[in-house]
């Protein structure tokens, strides 16, 4: 079976020569765009190709495929993949290095099923003050869906992977455009690789993985950031000493031993670590900002909640800037490694512009912070705002 995708460039470029074919519009000054295989969604950069997921799709459980948010570092990138002859390779420090095909990782190993959030580490840096550079995301840089695969711990164990092994390095098809650009390959610790959680996945949301999501095959690393997920995954190489590529040692880091990735914009961290856990974190998703309301009708707030994997406690909602916060509703969990939804019903009884303020809580006693800043924009988790008119 062969999947074909038209990639998202205005023109022919030598470094990814394709003809490419999509719609665009402006909606709120944001740039829509509509690729092959991708309804309408947000172009934040057509080299390589990024698109953000619309808001207003959050109101679904599980982030359908046609606007599951997009994300590519390297620009030189298949148009097409063959299913039939692609094979994944596994070697390094193993016993027995293995060279599968898809229909090998269907017929061979035990098919694993996973809800988990998928979160961009740089999602909602647009909202970073003070602003840093990088894709300029909102809340749209993130999707959930149900992952289907092969635990990467029974492929590991068929390769008879090297029990005294230290890294387990991940890399796709999408190869660097030029002489001198780092290929893109990350790594995970071998316990955290072996934990049964770590998976392959080759299905979302109970359909083949879109060629933009990482066709054919996808790593899925449940509450750690997307940059962890390598799509198109072709090779899995097992290393016994460190693994200290450019994407692990100088990309995607954060300080070190500071709580929330904080740092302070005129002194920053002296050391930073590889990017790893998820936070807890809470967005409001409707209504939508500067939205207009009725006087005196009922409303309900929503909105979604997620960390990595602990679990939320619980979610407050503020209406005098912080100084005092209820309790809002959660809806029931979809698993841990998903986003939790919630809800909290308010009347407005003045007119005028009103200020909300949202903040999780994890079952660790994790928390949001008032204020996060870091030089990357990363993992954002500061106290979410939302203005609403009411007339």
């Amino acid at each position: 079976m062969r999947f074909k995708i038209l990639i998202l460039f205005l023109f022919s470029f030598a470094l990814l020569s394709c003809n490419t074919e999509y719609t665009t519009s402006n909606t709120n000054t944001e740039e829509m765009v509509k690729a092959e295989g991708k309804d309408e969604m947000i172009l934040l950069t057509e080299r390589a190709p990024n698109l953000e997921t619309p808001l207003h799709y959050f109101l679904l459980d599980y982030t359908p495929n046609e606007v599951f948010f997009v994300r590519w570092h390297l620009a030189n990138m298949p148009k097409e993949i063959d299913e039939d002859t692609f094979k994944l390779r596994v070697g390094g420090a193993v016993g027995k290095p293995l060279l599968l095909s898809i229909k090998d990782l269907k017929e061979k190993f035990k098919p694993y099923t996973l809800s988990s959030l998928c979160v961009c580490a740089g999602n909602a840096r647009s909202f970073f003050n003070p602003r840093v550079a990088g894709a300029q995301w909102k809340n749209g840089g993130m999707g959930n869906a149900k992952w289907t695969g092969v635990k990467l711990k029974d492929i590991l164990e068929m390769a008879e992977v090297n029990p005294k092994a230290l890294d387990v390095a991940f890399n796709g098809a999408d190869a660097p455009p030029l002489a001198g650009v780092a290929d893109f390959v990350k790594s995970l610790k071998l316990p955290h690789a072996m934990d049964g959680e770590v998976m392959i996945a080759y299905e979302m949301n109970g359909k083949p993985l879109p060629l933009l999501n990482g066709f054919p095959l996808k790593l899925v690393v449940p509450g750690y950031y997307a940059t962890y997920w390598v799509g198109m995954l072709n090779e899995i190489k097992v290393y016994d000493t460190a693994y200290n590529g450019y994407w692990m040692k100088k990309a995607y880091t954060v300080p070190s031993g500071l709580i929330n990735g904080n740092e302070n914009h005129d002194s920053l961290a002296k050391k930073t670590e590889p990017i790893g856990k998820m936070d807890v974190r809470s967005i409001f998703v409707s209504p939508e900002p500067n939205a207009t309301l009725e006087l005196g009708e009922n409303n309900e707030l929503n909105g979604l909640a997620f960390d990595g994997g602990d679990g939320i406690q619980k979610v407050e909602i503020s209406s005098d800037n912080g100084k005092t916060w209820k309790v809002a509703k959660l809806n029931p969990s979809l698993g841990k490694y998903s986003w939790r939804r919630w809800k909290y019903k308010w009347k407005p009884t003045q007119t005028g512009t009103y200020k909300f303020m949202v903040k999780a809580t994890n079952i660790k006693g994790e928390t949001q912070p008032p204020h996060q800043w870091n030089r990357s924009g990363y993992m954002r988790n500061e106290i979410e705002t939302l203005e609403l008119k009411v007339k």
